[in-house]
């Protein structure tokens, strides 16, 4: 679209035990093996993600976005970007090993706030005060109000991405053209919804071999499974409560206890996928949906849509659609939505001379133009709404870009902020599988009853030490309640809290509970 294409930090130790010669220390404390004699501080390496559907004959380095993007920003800041691969999936603990390593690119990201806390608490990620300070201009200016949460101990850690058009988490996908053979409306409450999924178990709508009413896939790095039901069986939640149980730990209220038991239930009535917690990466789950066994599932926001691609195409026409039916107790819903605060941008520790020069990258990527030319490549056309829109897939291979170019735009999605028409127009021009009444639906479901989570910048120092690991363990408890015999489940939930707490849930909740209760948090 476009036609154009030292100051080192200083390092505090948190606490000072001895007077030694630090090398390369940290701001928040912690050591390194940096050799600043190897390093160009204007030669920069960024982490990419690696979703497996790059074109053939190129890498993550080569690609026409990557080279595109590089030669924008040496011309324009003097500092040459190179991109280094990680796989999508157990992102957080790549991460870590990475910087353990000290094999970390220059810049690393990862949407969990317990990590990047447990980062800046272990003092391996450099101190960006004065490099955004200096050279973040256009991060200020455009998504400056979020940068608040990328501070540790009032010293500027990370670069927090805005994410853009509000989504919710998670989405609830039901079978349109089953509704329609069963003479049902598409569901709107959990009643209405429990009645279409034994009519799918009992009279198969679709005709296929082993149909499944709800799938769930097993993997432990999300909640989406269970957790818009179960929580939907909580009447209200307090501030105090949204912010000790966040998202992931609501699964452990008495309330939502209750729709463990429903699902259990479901479970075992053959409603839900036989065995699925042993589909740790969801491969059998995606399958399933894909060859049209599946009558209806959550799954995170867009995530299925090359799903629906293929099985529309193969059916020969629209099967799911998004729908809004965990109601709550009193009515209404709680759509948990994503927050604005996207990415925590990261610069190791081995890194730390280079931080002017990932800040000036990253400000170059705050640039509205840019950031759209990134993430919807620099040949993108406009909708008859004035909106970006995606190239389609044979567009990105043709001319030699990833699958997809959204993953290199890593500050700023904030294209159009609340403009219905734009972003409509954005998701259904050149959408081959969908059509604009389907993406008009899809927005409403998007937008609405949204729930944000109270949640603080400050990391406390018991969910750096414990919450990765139990964020995972938490998701085992619910997928061990879900699929035990019901005579047992009493006694599993019990023995699954014991474990939760030896392992530092209870610390959690009672750190964060004194700290809600001390009036820290604004809300």
């Amino acid at each position: 679209m476009r036609g154009s294409y030292i100051k080192k930090i200083i390092s505090i130790l948190l606490a000072a035990v001895l007077v030694v010669s630090c090398v390369g220390c940290g701001l928040f404390g912690g050591e390194d093996t940096f050799d600043p004699n190897e390093a160009n501080t204007n030669y920069i390496t960024c982490m990419i993600w690696d979703r497996g559907d790059l074109p053939d004959g190129v890498g993550f380095d080569d690609n026409a976005l990557a080279v595109w993007i590089r030669n924008q920003v040496q011309k324009e800041t003097g500092v040459e970007v190179h991109f280094t691969s990680v796989k999508r999936e157990n992102t957080n603990e790549t991460v870590q090993k990475m910087i353990d390593d000290g094999t970390a690119p220059d810049i690393v990201f990862s949407y969990s706030k317990s990590l990047f806390g447990k980062l800046a608490g272990m003092g391996q990620i450099s101190d960006l005060t004065e490099a955004y300070k200096n050279y973040g201009k256009d991060i200020s200016k455009n998504i400056g109000e979020l940068q608040k949460m990328g501070q540790y101990n009032d010293l500027q850690a990370a670069i927090v991405k805005h994410r853009g058009f509000v989504m919710p988490r998670h989405v609830a996908y039901v079978r349109r053209d089953w509704c329609e053979a069963l003479g049902m409306n598409e569901p709107t409450n959990k009643e209405e919804l429990e009645k279409y999924l034994y009519a799918v178990k009992e009279k198969n709508p679709g005709g296929v071999d082993d149909v499944i009413p709800w799938a769930m896939g097993g993997t432990i790095n999300s909640e989406k499974a269970y957790n818009s039901f179960v929580g939907s069986f909580i009447e209200e939640l307090s501030p105090r409560d949204s912010y000790l149980y966040s998202e992931r730990f609501l699964v452990l209220t008495d309330e939502a206890n209750i729709g463990l038991k429903e699902l259990n239930r479901y479970y075992n009535d053959g409603l839900i996928t036989l065995d699925f917690a042993a589909d740790k990466d969801n491969t059998k789950f995606m399958e399933a949906i894909k060859s049209g066994k599946v009558g209806f599932f959550v799954d995170d926001n867009t995530a299925p849509f090359s799903l629906f691609a293929e099985l529309n195409k193969n059916e020969g026409h629209i099967c799911f659609d998004p729908v809004m039916c965990f109601d709550l107790p009193n009515g209404g819903y709680r759509n948990v939505c994503e927050p604005s605060t996207g990415l925590y941008i990261m610069v190791p520790n081995r890194s730390k001379d280079k931080v002017d020069a990932v800040m000036k990258y990253l400000n170059w990527l705050a640039v509205t133009e840019n950031a759209v030319d990134v993430a919807y490549t620099p040949d993108h056309k406009l909708t008859d709404k004035g909106a970006p829109r995606d190239l389609t897939s044979d567009e990105l291979k043709e001319n030699k870009y990833p699958g997809t170019p959204h993953d290199y735009c890593i500050v700023n999605n904030l294209f159009f902020e609340n403009d219905r028409e734009k972003q409509i127009s954005t998701w259904a021009y050149g959408s081959d599988w969908a059509d604009q009444e389907w993406y008009e639906k899809f927005y409403d479901v998007c937008t609405t009853d949204n729930y944000f989570f109270l949640t603080s910048n400050v990391s406390l120092e018991p969910e750096a030490k414990y919450q990765t690991k139990l964020d995972q363990m938490v998701v085992e408890y619910a997928y061990n309640l879900i699929c035990c015999n019901p005579a047992d489940f009493n006694e599993i939930r019990l023995d699954e809290e014991n474990r939760l707490m030896k392992n530092g849930l209870g610390e959690i909740l009672d750190e964060r509970a004194a700290y809600f209760d001390s009036g820290a948090i604004k809300y």
